[in-house]
């Protein structure tokens, strides 16, 4: 018997392999730390910085086009005109603040800004390309070398918010504002019935990456703020795109068959339903509508305003509309689920049928004034569900805020329903000059752990462990001080992805940050070149599918690592362990095999499962 299996064998591993999961070691940070985001200086080219295992690699300012040329830093500008401050405003998601009568907001609490019909959006990656959503249009760039990306092709099209989604040589972007026209033209459209306006979902042909081209235009009822897309495995020659619309309905003058009356008065309203557009990959220009599925309805009542019915959430906080739209749905195909963030309520999706989905559960929650956006953990087990408190443009990461307010909220999925497990919000108070709650975020590949990487506006980007369901905790942060000390002007990070080991960031006002995770005593190397060796070939955060790990030594050293922090493994001897599998001696990995694996039947929770699968790895790594 080796040393190392001795080791292994003996009384004080065995009581250490006892030690419950998720036991607070040394490694923990004092939560007496004064936080290094408190009290930045502010400015939009040169301000402060403060960062804990995020390292900045580069940044780009948007291209001309993408910032308004009286005002290209972002300053406030006068001249918005009142249609876009009704917009801004968050009419689209009927989020109503109501801040406390004692609040003391920044001066002045909403500035006139027509910046945001030039803020980048969210996201979308294909092999060595980056497109960068933005109201007026979208940025490719050529991401080949992750640290210096190079800007290939802009495409002005105006219509608001432009999120993205690619899918083979077809780009997916969403139009909502009633600005946008068929023609991408960029005088807007002044008549309010018009055949030149455009709301839905745009379709380009992006074969010649260089020279996107416009191949389809479904127009819907009510645009589309955002969209998802949606594969079924048993028909590869069609992909669905489920379009949410978040604004009210279109007139039937303008589009026929749309309506936004109460549902008693018109069964057919556009209102408390998706659109479900099935798009044949080879001919997209016959893209169509193809469902109108009332997600929201009871069926066992008929009522299909069965769920929040409107109001606010008490003192403080704001009022939602009642719950008729969804604003994101994120996909899992791979489990058959969907999880909307819907107004005033968090659901769960059968999509078994991709043009026919079902809804299985809902909940709701007093605390969160907007459901915004949804994340599933890798096994597709948990949901993670932010709140759009103020719909992104106020300041809710104050001291003196409620810390469930604009916050996460993580879900188990137990037989197909949702179970509330905890919050978690940025641990970090930002100033009353800075938007800040909870936004868009995608897995972080580390085996053995649930890490979501998030984009908090003007908060940052967070790095939140949810491993443990009712204990998260961050991992490391990048923040900047706000745009202006006196006024809030809006913008931040409205997305912040993990693809292919670097974390990508759309600032609304800065431009495209390129970002790398550093090791520390709460996320290491070996973690780290784990999560690297992931690679993807697309990937469009709505829509998810299950990462696999190679068996590997970095996967073998990362497990060590977790279970080495957690005190399942005592730090001195885990050298040895480390050792064995760096010489990758079979028959020693067997017999360490066998012994993890049979201390792995005494343990729960993560550190049980992160003791199965090394005790499966090290059998097959040589």
């Amino acid at each position: 018997m080796t040393r190392l299996v001795r080791f292994l064998a003996a009384p004080a591993v065995v009581a250490a392999l006892a030690v419950p999961a998720g036991a607070q070691t040394a490694t923990t940070p004092s939560t007496t730390t004064p936080d290094p985001r408190v009290g930045l200086k502010a400015g939009i080219r040169d301000p402060g910085v403060a960062a804990r295992g995020i390292a900045l690699l580069a940044n780009l300012p948007k291209p001309d086009g993408f910032f308004d040329p009286k005002y290209p830093a972002g300053e406030p500008n006068p001249q918005m005109t009142a249609a876009e401050k009704k917009e801004e405003d968050g009419d689209a998601s009927g989020a109503k603040p109501t801040p406390p009568a004692d609040a003391k907001p920044a001066t002045p609490a909403r500035p006139p800004w027509g910046g945001l019909n030039f803020a980048n959006s969210d996201l979308a990656f294909s092999g060595n390309h980056l497109f960068v959503g933005n109201f007026s249009g979208f940025n490719i760039y050529d991401i080949s070398d992750p640290t210096k990306p190079a800007l290939l092709t802009s495409v002005v099209c105006p219509g608001g918010q432009g999120d993205v989604s690619v899918h083979g040589s077809l780009l997916f972007m969403s139009v909502e504002q009633t600005r946008g026209r068929l023609d991408c033209g960029v005088a807007g459209v002044e008549d309010p019935v018009s055949k030149d306006r455009f709301r839905g979902v745009r379709i380009f042909d992006i074969t010649d990456i260089r020279t996107p081209k416009q191949v389809a235009a479904v127009q819907t009822c009510r645009g589309s703020h955002t969209h998802t897309l949606v594969t079924d495995p048993k028909d590869p020659a069609h992909i669905y795109v489920y379009g949410s619309g978040t604004s009210s309905a279109r007139s039937a003058e303008e589009l026929a068959g749309c309506s936004g009356k109460d549902p008693k008065e018109d069964p057919q309203t556009a209102l408390f339903s998706i659109d479900v557009i099935k798009v044949p990959v080879a001919r997209p220009q016959e893209a169509k509508i193809v469902a109108r599925p009332r997600i929201f309805a009871d069926e066992k009542t008929g009522n299909i305003a069965g769920l929040w019915a409107g109001g606010d959430h008490g003192p403080g906080t704001q009022k939602t509309s009642v719950t008729n739209q969804c604003h994101d749905i994120t996909v899992f195909p791979a489990v058959g689920l969907a999880a909307g963030a819907c107004s005033g309520n968090g659901i769960l999706l059968d999509i078994a049928d991709p043009a026919n989905p079902k809804r299985l559960d809902s909940v709701g929650d007093k605390n969160f004034a907007y459901w915004h956006s949804a994340t599933f953990n890798n096994d597709g087990t948990k949901v993670v569900f932010t709140d759009e408190w103020g719909g992104g443009m106020r300041p809710r990461c104050l001291a003196t805020d409620q810390p469930n307010w604009g916050a996460n909220a993580i879900f188990d999925i137990v037989d197909r329903t949702l179970q509330f497990k905890s919050y978690f919000k940025l641990p970090a108070p930002q100033t009353a000059t800075e938007n800040c709650v909870a936004h868009n975020g995608s897995l972080v590949p580390v085996p053995g752990r649930d890490l979501m990487v998030q984009a908090w506006y003007q908060g940052g980007i967070s790095v939140m462990d949810f491993t443990d369901s009712a204990n998260p905790k961050e991992v490391a942060f990048f923040d900047r001080g706000p745009l202006d000390a006196e006024k809030l002007i809006t913008g931040g990070y409205w997305s912040a992805y993990w693809y292919n080991g670097h974390i990508f960031g759309s600032e609304m006002s800065r431009g495209l940050d390129v970002l790398a995770l550093t090791p520390s005593a709460l996320l290491t190397q070996n973690e780290l070149n784990a999560a690297r060796a992931v690679t993807a070939t697309a990937f469009n955060v709505q829509h998810q599918d299950p990462v696999t790990f190679a068996p590997s030594r970095a996967v073998a050293l990362a497990y060590v690592d977790q279970l080495v922090r957690s005190g399942a493994v005592p730090a001195d001897r885990s050298e040895l362990l480390k050792g064995a599998i760096g010489a990758g001696d079979a028959a020693q990995l067997s017999m360490i095999a066998t012994r993890i694996g049979e201390r792995a039947a005494s343990l729960a929770g993560p550190d049980a499962a992160r003791m199965k699968a090394l005790s499966q790895l090290l059998t097959s790594i040589r």
